[in-house]
């Protein structure tokens, strides 16, 4: 036990054991009770002055306020153990013992306080007992203390207002008179502001019992039964007779909350409690504390003139908070599967089941209820909790133990001993093979060898009514399995179920629920649905999806029924977010060291949109799923709300998990702390949201659903998405639809109707600018007008050429207007790709050229990737030259180095030595003008030129020094100084293209050994379909398309062995003559892109070739293409799309 106090560090107060109990004096001292009742003073410092070992713990005790008497009792006591003080100095404390006797074991015990803390006190002692009486007690004045009186009782049960059913003993306590004439004033002063709902009649009463100083005691039973005495003359120095004397007898109604408080975890005749009660002047209610000493604190608040008013129906005292834990801190948290109830527990065995309810009257108000502790012990492997939290079953290190938690007391029901070599890694609930026999369940474990053990279980009927044979209870071993894992499992874990409607079917298939992920040391994870054959005593199981995610050592991962892992790397501080069923990483993070991940929890919404809990040490981070954007390359996962624990306890969180409904327990220390949907509007990704109110706190759900869903159809997501699909004609659509509907006040007479003008678009972009469009935010309301832009500038165009010359100039155009706010420097390879494949290459190229102002240089040609697409040989030279031209002309003092390299390239060093005619302010014109003025075919001149070529690298001067690589004929030294000194993949593949054209040995090394192994790398399928296209290999084009990244083994593939055999299952990147290593990126989610599937049908009938490789790609393959192509447009919020793929 440790005390703090106000500056003064921490002391542990020696001594004190488990299961105290403390109370204070007005003397700053503190009364101790366990095994021994120990006194400390708090004065100058904490210190230990009097000690006293007991016969049995105590469970109860109470100092009264001048320090003068100690009474405790022990569970079961009938007597109250009285210690008088009979000496106060520091140095030795001694006390005399004397008993109080009891018709009954004693419940509670509570000292009078003082009506001014300065008077002097006058001791009277209040008891409780389990025969539902009140004693009320005080020395005997002649004896000097040394022997009590008992100056009266009350009997608690002699108001039944429940139609004379018999009820529980009720939670009974004495309000102080200073307390109850405070909350009495109080409430007069209210009702006289407020014309209030408490009768006048009432409100006089409680005055005239006020005006007396009498103490108050106060009866609730759990049938909602008030009571309330007037205790009279109750002083030790009153020589008046002692008077009782009714106040009021109401039923209250909603009273569910008492519930725990009231019956306890223990037989409910001897459920022990303290109870303290005080008018708080800042909220004018009067404040009760019940600490039901099983380990739950209740904290309420009324009116006592609310309370006590029988006239009054609605609502009079409302539950504050709970407060209820451990005796230790909480190590492991474990849900039922539908999040109504949790065990919890701690490391040295202690568990606890707690049931979810929602209070009455406030359905958004959910209360954890302690319904029992569970005696497991302290060997417990693993949990699992069956039927809402009625049984548990406990795997231990000798047995399976089956539980029944349906009453307040825990009973052991079926015990089945466990022999099995190796350790349990799980215990998991498998579903029902009917679903109406609710008596029978199968849970399972698995080994890290794969094998497992399944029982069946067997509880008591509970549904019916009137029907609980315990004797029909069974647990026995029902098969063994093996599931049959070529590798040795680190893990396997049930998959968090949670916001998600389990469905059977019957089937084993992939479509069946899972029930499991594991994943191996390796990082292979797999996801797991079983079966139950009850006639053939087997249970069968699948490997629904699995992926190889390359993390080694795994160090703590989770799985949701939506096919999401979470896994955190050896280290604990680096998360990653897999979609096991596409295997793809949609997430990755580094917390760094300092923060350590120590818990991973899912849940979702009803709609299907996940939510991940990822537990720190002291707070908790929720990640929500968010749309795809292959456009903007947005995040698949953004954090959404941060809950910090710092601000309620300084303990370390031990472990989380998901209620239903979205509501986040979090256990740490002792304690389990609740979080309900409430998030703050003001954090991170929710700030994105501008078109509502981000100041108030929104619901959790709310902002996920925000966060995904369909898309509105004039979301510039979805916009963008119909051109890539070639749906123009829903743009002309809406167009019509808007004539229709606003007669045309902005088009002149002769206007072709059907054509998206430039000056439609200025018009309508003028209303954006002024209208706030519903379901988009201000940053997408400004890409819906960078859209419009460019469709009207693309329309002008169309007529004139095909679909993909239309898609690339659209996202140039996009591409330009949007170069100040991103960070991308080139369009990316998919843009790239439609220009290579269109027929409209002229076109474009006047297009990009007019874009940059007919100024084209390299920054620009590589930005435009102009050099990739550009199929015919002559146009490609046309344009190098002019890209050089325009390097040399970028600066006014027209530097041939600038342009060097690319009139080398274009083997025109005639015109460079022209150039350097008229450099006469380099101080290198000389020497370069003699330099070149030789014959580089001579073998003599070549070596010269390599020589400066390998002087200018040590010199940094890069594109120089290729440039001289050239001229000494060496195009493979140029291309190296490109991709590796200047990181330029395109000026070296342009420079190879135009020195030697695009069957050049050169060029084709590039992109075998350079191209095709960053596309392998980066998992980038449009890269690969251009390379293989490039290499003439365009059946290999179409197919890289469709199949995805595979790993590549140098034993088993290489190029040369590949061009001859060709066989069927080898993956398309296996195209390289040497192996590359993946990184982890290129399995990222942008790997993926619904735009491929268009691009495939474009290309597999387009050559007999391109038909050939279409025709090696597995029909079966090819459908799973297209259904994941849809996955993805829905989880873009695309789904319309989606749904036109199945067509």
């Amino acid at each position: 036990m440790i005390a703090v106090l106000p500056g003064q560090p921490q002391a542990k107060l020696q001594g004190v054991t488990t299961g105290f109990w403390d109370a204070w004096s007005s003397s700053e001292e503190l009364i101790v009770a366990s095994n021994s009742i120990s006194l400390f003073t708090t004065r100058a410092k904490i210190s230990n002055i009097w000690q006293k070992d007991l016969p049995n713990p105590a469970k109860s005790a109470a100092v009264s306020y001048d320090s003068a008497y100690v009474a405790s009792i022990g569970l079961y006591d009938q007597i109250v153990k009285l210690w008088r003080r009979l000496t106060y100095t520091t140095e030795e404390v001694r006390f005399a013992v004397s008993h109080l006797r009891h018709p009954d074991v004693v419940i509670s015990v509570r000292w009078r306080r003082p009506e001014q803390p300065d008077q002097v006190t006058e001791n009277t002692l209040y008891t409780s007992c389990a025969d539902k009486f009140i004693y009320i007690w005080a020395p005997n004045e002649a004896n000097d203390g040394q022997h009590w009186q008992l100056r009266g009782r009350i009997n608690t049960a002699e108001f039944i207002l429940n139609n004379g059913i018999e009820t529980s003993r009720p939670i009974i306590w004495i309000v102080d008179a200073r307390d109850f004439t405070t909350a009495v004033e109080v409430a007069s002063k209210d009702h006289t502001i407020d014309s209030g709902k408490t009768d006048d009649a009432t409100l006089n009463h409680l005055k005239a019992v006020a005006n007396k100083k009498t103490d108050v005691c106060i009866s609730i039973d759990q049938g909602g039964n008030l009571s309330a005495w007037a205790l009279e003359n109750s002083r030790t120095g009153d020589k008046r007779v002692f008077k009782v004397f009714s106040i009021a007898h109401v039923l209250l109604p909603h009273f569910g909350a008492f519930s725990p408080l009231i019956d306890g975890e223990t037989d409910a005749k001897y459920h022990h409690f303290q109870v303290q009660s005080y008018c708080d002047r800042l909220s004018d209610k009067l404040q009760i504390i019940i600490h039901s000493l099983n380990g739950t604190i209740g904290v309420f608040a009324c009116s006592v003139a609310n309370l006590l008013d029988p006239l009054l129906q609605d609502r009079r005292i409302q539950l504050q908070s709970v407060w209820t834990g451990h005796t230790a801190p909480v190590k492991k948290i474990v849900r039922n599967f539908s999040g109504h109830a949790i065990v919890s527990r701690t490391d040295d065995g202690e568990c606890i089941l707690w049931k979810r309810s929602i209070s009455h009257g406030q359905e958004q108000s959910q209360i954890l209820t302690r319904h029992n502790t569970v005696p497991a012990g302290g060997d417990i492997y693993r949990i699992c909790v069956l039927r809402k939290g009625r049984f548990v079953v406990f795997l231990c290190s000798r047995s399976v133990v089956l539980w029944d938690c349906r009453y307040n007391v825990a009973r052991l029901l079926a015990r089945c001993s466990l022999s099995i070599d190796g350790t349990p890694l799980c215990l998991i609930v498998l579903p029902r093979p009917q679903q109406e026999e609710y008596r029978i369940a199968h849970i399972a474990t698995v080994m890290s060898d794969g094998r497992g053990i399944v029982w069946e279980v067997e509880v008591p009927q509970y549904l019916e009514s009137g029907r609980h044979d315990d004797n029909t209870a069974r647990l026995a071993e029902f098969c063994r399995f093996d599931l049959g894992t070529a590798e040795t499992l680190k893990y396997v874990l049930p998959v968090d179920p949670a916001g998600v409607a389990p469905v059977v079917s019957g089937f084993l298939d992939v479509f069946a629920r899972d029930v499991a992920i594991s994943y191996t040391y390796t990082g292979m994870v797999n996801f797991w649905t079983a079966r139950v054959d009850v006639k053939n005593r087997e249970v069968e199981w699948l490997s629904t999806s699995s992926t190889e995610t390359g993390l080694v050592d795994i160090a703590l991962a989770s799985g949701s029924m939506l096919k999401k892992a979470a896994l955190v790397n050896c280290t604990r501080s680096q998360l990653t977010i897999w979609d096991i069923g596409s295997s793809r990483l949609e997430y990755e993070q580094d917390y760094k060291v300092q923060n350590i991940v120590q818990d991973l929890d899912w849940t979702s919404t009803p709609d299907a949109q996940a939510i991940l809990a990822v537990g720190f040490q002291h707070h908790v981070v929720l990640l929500s799923q968010m749309r795809f954007d292959y456009l903007n390359k947005g995040p698949a996962w953004a954090p959404i709300h941060e809950i910090n624990i710092l601000d309620i306890t300084p303990h370390p969180i031990g472990d989380s998990a998901w209620l239903a409904n979205g509501y986040l327990v979090i256990g740490s220390g002792n304690q389990l702390i609740i979080h309900d949907r409430r998030i703050d509007g003001r954090q991170s990704a929710i700030a994105g949201l501008k078109h509502v109110n981000n100041t108030v706190p929104r619901d959790l759900f709310e902002v996920v659903q925000s966060f995904n869903g369909p898309l509105p159809v004039f979301h510039p997501q979805f916009i963008s998405q119909c051109t890539l699909a070639g749906k123009w004609d829903l743009m002309l659509l809406e167009r019509e639809m808007h004539t229709v509907q606003e007669p045309a006040t902005f088009t002149n007479a002769g206007e072709d109707d059907d054509i998206f003008t430039e000056g439609i678009a200025a018009f309508t972009n003028d209303k954006l600018t002024k209208i706030r469009l519903p379901q988009l935010s201000g940053h997408e309301q400004m890409q819906l007008a960078d859209m419009i832009e460019c469709v009207a500038s693309v329309e002008s165009h169309r007529r004139s050429m095909d679909e993909n010359g239309a898609r690339f100039m659209l996202f140039f155009r996009q591409h330009v207007l949007r170069k100040g706010h991103k960070t991308e420097i080139q369009l990316s390879w998919r843009e790239i790709n439609w220009a290579f494949h269109s027929n409209s290459q002229d076109i474009l190229l006047n297009f990009v050229s007019r874009q940059n102002h007919g100024l084209m240089r390299w920054e620009q040609a590589r930005e435009s990737g102009v050099f990739m697409w550009l199929s015919d040989a002559t146009a490609l030279r046309s344009q190098f030259e002019i890209v050089a031209k325009n390097e040399y002309t970028k600066s006014d003092l027209k530097d041939p180095v600038e342009c060097s390299l690319f009139y080398l390239a274009l083997r025109k060093k005639t015109i460079l030595q022209g150039l350097w005619r008229l450099a006469s302010w380099n101080k290198e014109q000389g020497a370069t003008q003699k330099l070149l003025a030789n014959d580089f075919n001579d073998p003599k001149w070549q070596r010269v030129a390599l020589k400066n070529a390998y002087a200018l690298l040590s010199k940094r001067r890069f594109r120089y020094a290729a440039a001289f690589f050239l001229l000494a004929d060496h195009l493979e030294d140029a291309v190296e100084v490109c991709l590796r000194q200047l990181n330029d993949l395109q000026l070296a593949i342009a420079i190879s293209r135009v020195y030697e054209g695009d069957d050049g040995p050169v060029t084709q090394k590039i992109i075998q050994d350079e191209v095709l192994s960053l596309a392998a790398q980066q998992g980038n399928r449009w890269l690969a379909s251009w390379a293989f296209w490039m290499l003439g290999r365009k059946d290999m084009a179409v197919r890289a398309l469709i199949v995805s990244v595979g790993y590549i083994s140098d034993k088993d593939y290489s190029y040369g062995t590949y061009l001859l055999n060709e066989p069927e299952q080898m993956p398309v990147f296996a195209l390289l003559e040497t192996p590359c290593s993946l990184d982890i990126m290129s399995r990222i989610f942008l790997t993926d892109d619904p735009a491929l599937v268009v691009l495939y049908s474009q290309l597999r009938s387009k050559t007999l070739q391109t038909l050939r490789g279409a025709s090696k790609v597995n029909p079966k393959v090819e459908w799973e293409f297209v259904l994941h192509s849809a996955k993805l447009y829905d989880r873009m919020g695309c789904d319309l799309l989606g749904l036109d793929l199945g067509e």
